[in-house]
C-alpha cells in the first residue's frame, strides 16, 4: 500500500460517524452558546423554585398541624376550666342553700340559667349592663366573661360603692366619728334617740382618739425600749385594749349597747375628759364590781342553803336586779379595755391636780 492510500484510510477512521452523512459542526456560534447557557440557567432556577415551594408547603403543613394541636389543647384546657368552674359554682350554691336553710332564710331565685338573684334584685339586659359598668368607670366586658359573670361583677361593684367606708383608726369602724372639739359628752345620758346616737358617736370618737395617741406614743419609742421586756409588755397592753374595745365599737355601730352599760361608760368618759382619773377609776370599780355580795370563807357548812346565799347569784338572773357584769365575758373584757385606756390617758393628758392620778 502506498503512502497516499494509508493517509486516506487514517483520515477516514478519524472522522465522526454521522449515519453515513457528515452532519457535525466544527464550530458553534456565540448566540448558540448563550442560548444554551440561558436554557441551563432557567432549568436550574426552575429546580430551585420548585424545591423552595416544596419547603414552604412542608413548613406550612407542619405549622397547620402544630396550630391544630395547640387549638385542641386550648379547647381541652378551656373545657376542663369550665367544668371545674361549674362544679365550684354548684358546690357554692349547695353550701349557700344549706346555710340559708339552716338560718331559716328564703331560698335564692335563679334566673336566666346562671345568675343567682336574691329577693328584690334585678338582672339588666346586656346594653343596660354595659352602660352601668361604664358609669362606674369599669371595663364593659372582660375576656371570656359571660352575661351572668358580668352581672355578678356589677352587683359586687355596686355593693362596694354603696357600702359604708371604714375609718382608718386602730379599730376600723363605720361609725361617723366627730371632731375633737365635739367629743365633750353631755352631763347625763340623753333620753331621745338622736341624743343617744350622738353620745355613742362621741364615746367611739374619744376611744378612737385615745387609741390613736397610744399607738403614736408606742411608735415614738427608741428601738432598744421597744425590744425590752417592759416595751413588749406595753405593746401587749395596747393590743389587748384594742381587742377588748372592738366589741364595744360593734355594739355602737348597731346601736345595741345595753342601757345598764351605757350609763357607766358615759360617766367614765365624762370624768376622764375632765381629767378626774381617780373618780373615773371609782366609776370603773362600781361598773365592774357593783353591789354584788362577794363570798368570803366557807359559804355553806350544812345541807341547808342559807337565806343570804341566793344574793350571790343575782347577776345570773339578769334584768334590773343584776348586781355586776362579770358574768358576761365580752363585757368584762370591754371594761378591762376601758381601764387600760384610763391608765394611758392620765399619762398622755396628766391632770392639774396630782391627787387625781391613779396609783
Amino acid at each position: 500500500m502506498d503512502f497516499a492510500s494509508l493517509m486516506k484510510s487514517q483520515m477516514a477512521a478519524t472522522k465522526p460517524s454521522g449515519g453515513g452523512s457528515d452532519t457535525g459542526k466544527k464550530y458553534l456560534k456565540r448566540s448558540e452558546i448563550e442560548a444554551q447557557r440561558e436554557a441551563d440557567y432557567i432549568r436550574e432556577q426552575a429546580e430551585l423554585e420548585k424545591a423552595r415551594v416544596e419547603r414552604i408547603d412542608n413548613k406550612r403543613k407542619r405549622d397547620d398541624e402544630e396550630a391544630e394541636r395547640n387549638r385542641e389543647r386550648e379547647q381541652k384546657k378551656r373545657r376542663l376550666a369550665e367544668e371545674s368552674k361549674i362544679r365550684m359554682e354548684q358546690e357554692a350554691e349547695a353550701e349557700e342553700a344549706a346555710r340559708r336553710k339552716r338560718l331559716g332564710l328564703p331560698e335564692l331565685v335563679k334566673e336566666k340559667g346562671e345568675t343567682l338573684l336574691k329577693d328584690g334584685e334585678e338582672d339588666p339586659d346586656e346594653e343596660e349592663l354595659f352602660s352601668r359598668l361604664q358609669d362606674l368607670n369599669e371595663p364593659r366586658r372582660l375576656f371570656g366573661e359571660s352575661h351572668a359573670q358580668r352581672s355578678r361583677r356589677y352587683r359586687k361593684l355596686q355593693a362596694l360603692a354603696l357600702a359604708p367606708k371604714l375609718s382608718d383608726g386602730p379599730i376600723p369602724t363605720t361609725i361617723e366619728l366627730v371632731a375633737e372639739k365635739d367629743m365633750k359628752v353631755p352631763a347625763s345620758v340623753p333620753s331621745d334617740d338622736d341624743g343617744k346616737a350622738l353620745l355613742l358617736r362621741q364615746i367611739a370618737s374619744y376611744f378612737n382618739m385615745l387609741l390613736t395617741e397610744w399607738s403614736l406614743a408606742l411608735s415614738r419609742r427608741p428601738a432598744d425600749v421597744k425590744v425590752s421586756f417592759t416595751g413588749k409588755q406595753a405593746y401587749s397592753n395596747y393590743t389587748l385594749a384594742v381587742s377588748n374595745l372592738t366589741p364595744l365599737f360593734r355594739q355602737i355601730e348597731t346601736s345595741t349597747v345595753k342601757p345598764s352599760l351605757l350609763a357607766p361608760i358615759h360617766e367614765i368618759v365624762s370624768l376622764a375628759q375632765q381629767k378626774r382619773y381617780v373618780n373615773a377609776n371609782d366609776a370603773y370599780l362600781r361598773l365592774s364590781i357593783g353591789k354584788a355580795a362577794w363570798p368570803i370563807g366557807v359559804t355553806m357548812v350544812g345541807i341547808h342553803e342559807r337565806s343570804a346565799r341566793e344574793k350571790l347569784h343575782e347577776s345570773e338572773k339578769g334584768g334590773a336586779k343584776e348586781a355586776h357584769i362579770l358574768a358576761d365575758e365580752v363585757t368584762r373584757k370591754t371594761v378591762q379595755g376601758i381601764k387600760r385606756c384610763l391608765s394611758f390617758a392620765q399619762t398622755r393628758w396628766p391632770p392639774e391636780d396630782l391627787g387625781q392620778l391613779m396609783g
